[in-house]
């Protein structure tokens, strides 16, 4: 039996390092029963927390046209964009720090204060702003509760990314493809609200709150599907044979705790694989969505240019995250070499901006901004699915959490890079 057990242990971290579909393998050599993922019910859990944990974010920024309206003079996403991807890169730095921290009381505690930031923006319309622009106290609440959401965002987000890291490809895909599906559910969210509503100060209201309570309401389902998908076969499955190694390991005096040295080895294995991570969100957030919806406009549109920028955005990324399913690239040097290509956007966008006067109108924006989501979507895909098989099954939490901390570096570089656009 501690024969068989060893060769499963062998096996499975031998296909966990080559990208191959672990179950298949292992029950086939081993004879060993693997729990099925009855009615995908794994894989679909973990798409609807990939939603989730960037809903927050997705509902604040996409609600830009409400924002504009109470603080018409500030730069309301550029400085949504610094404040959360601030706060999130710190708290998760610190999580990681103190990484003994249970991922089942981080992703719950999470989830909690993404439902207590979400709950500002309504309460603070309905008590305190009654539809008055220009109140600076409510813009000072509402980053405050931004900031609540980038600290929310660390505690869910490296250990969603953490646990799927451990699992089959599938399910990383399924995360990363559920961020995606969060922008566009918010972009439709929001259209609808706002399409419903009068085209007047007390329908962009109504509008906004009844749009920040669905968003609260699928965060409340979020916390109910989270509890639910640790008690299902599958993933005790592969829980447990995550202990296993890590029980095989520690016999054969191959110590498993994280020193840091051990972080020092895990960080040149999937250095290139972080780097390529970030370079893509300094782009991604320079650009999007501080540019795309403060410093272009239509006259035809009006402020729906920018909720329409944003839709496309988050579209063209859900369906770049979703090629991944169909068809990996696993050529790490393609992949990093489309990670540096993408600096070509900058002098792209710049001629939409300062350019000829046929690239400053709506078809060579809403195109540019659609291949901008697309690539951004297909190539941290790959980057981030590649990078945790790297490593052996008991380091995979491990490299998931590094590359959310990679992510969120780029994602906070570029949000101040964004600022650049205005000097």
């Amino acid at each position: 039996m501690e024969a068989k057990e060893e060769a499963t242990i062998s096996l499975l971290n031998h296909n966990h390092n080559k990208h191959d579909n672990n179950e298949e393998i292992i029950s086939k050599e081993n004879n060993i029963i693997i729990p099925q993922d009855s009615l995908n019910l794994a894989y679909i859990i973990y798409f609807i927390l990939g939603t989730g944990f960037l809903l927050p974010w997705n509902a604040f920024i996409t609600a830009v046209d409400y924002f504009h309206y109470l603080y018409p003079d500030q730069s309301i996403n550029r400085i949504f964009s610094v404040v959360y991807y601030s706060f999130s890169l710190v708290f998760l730095l610190i999580i990681f720090y103190f990484r003994k921290f249970n991922a089942y009381v981080r992703i719950n505690l999470g989830l909690g204060l993404f439902l207590l930031a979400l709950l500002v923006v309504p309460l603070i319309d309905l008590f305190y702003i009654k539809g008055r622009s220009g109140l600076n106290y409510g813009l000072y609440v509402t980053v405050g509760a931004v900031g609540l959401s980038g600290v929310a965002n660390a505690l869910v987000e490296g250990g969603v990314m953490g646990s799927a890291a451990e699992l089959p490809d599938r399910y990383m895909q399924a995360v990363l493809s559920g961020t995606s599906a969060s922008g566009v559910l918010v972009s439709f969210m929001r259209i609808f609200t706002k399409a419903v509503y009068p085209q007047d100060i007390h329908g962009l209201r109504d509008s906004a709150i009844l749009y920040f309570i669905v968003a609260i309401l699928f965060v409340v389902i979020c916390i109910f599907l989270y509890n639910v998908v640790s008690h299902l076969p599958i993933i005790k499955h592969y829980n447990k044979l995550r202990t296993q190694v890590v029980s095989q390991n520690k016999r054969d005096q191959n110590d498993c705790s994280l020193s840091t040295g051990s972080i020092w080895e895990i960080m040149q294995k999937i250095k290139w694989y972080g780097f390529g991570v970030s370079l893509i969100y300094i782009v991604t957030l320079s650009i999007f969505p501080g540019s795309v919806t403060e410093d272009v406009h239509s006259i035809i549109l009006g402020d729906w240019y920018a909720i329409l920028l944003i839709t496309c955005f988050n579209v063209f990324d859900f369906v770049g995250k979703s090629l991944t399913a169909v068809y990996l690239l696993d050529n790490a040097n393609i992949a990093l070499g489309a990670c540096f290509a993408r600096l070509l956007f900058y002098p792209l966008y710049l001629g939409c901006l300062d350019g000829p006067e046929f690239f400053r109108t709506e078809i060579p924006v809403i195109s540019l901004t659609c291949l901008l989501g697309l690539t951004t979507g297909y190539f941290a895909s790959v980057v981030m699915i590649l990078a945790p098989k790297r490593v052996q099954l008991q380091h995979a939490e491990t490299t998931g959490i590094l590359i959310a901390v990679f992510l969120i570096l780029g994602l906070a570089i570029g949000s101040i890079l964004s600022w650049f656009w205005l000097i």
